[in-house]
C-alpha cells in the first residue's frame, strides 16, 4: 500500500469534523454555519474512503459519492434560503431565527 497509513487519514478526518463542529457551534452567520457543515461532511467522507481503502472494497467510496450528492443538494437549498432572507432584509443571525415565515 502506497501513501500514508489509514491512521493519518482518520486523524485528518477527525480534525476536519471537529473544526466543522466548532464552526457550527460558535458562529452565528448562516453562511459560515453552512460552510462548517460542509467541512463536517468532507471529514466524514474522508473517513469512509479511508476505511474503504483499508479494507480493499469500494462500498465506502460509493457511499461517499452518495453523501456528496446529498451535500450538493443541501448547499443549493441552504444558499437559496440565505439569498431569499438577504433580499427580504431579514436578520441573518442564527440565534434570532426562531421560525420560518411564508
Amino acid at each position: 500500500m502506497q501513501g500514508p497509513d489509514v491512521t493519518w487519514y482518520l486523524a485528518l478526518s477527525a480534525f476536519l469534523f471537529a473544526t466543522g463542529t466548532l464552526g457550527v457551534l460558535l458562529r452565528r452567520s448562516p453562511l459560515i454555519v453552512l460552510l462548517s457543515l460542509e467541512i463536517m461532511l468532507n471529514g466524514a467522507n474522508l473517513a469512509l474512503i479511508a476505511f474503504s481503502r483499508h479494507h480493499g472494497e469500494g462500498d465506502g467510496q460509493i457511499f461517499a459519492l452518495g453523501v456528496m450528492a446529498v451535500a450538493a443538494a443541501e448547499v443549493v437549498v441552504g444558499l437559496g434560503l440565505i439569498v431569499a432572507m438577504a433580499r427580504r432584509r431579514l436578520t441573518l443571525d442564527v440565534d434570532r431565527l426562531t421560525s420560518l415565515r411564508g
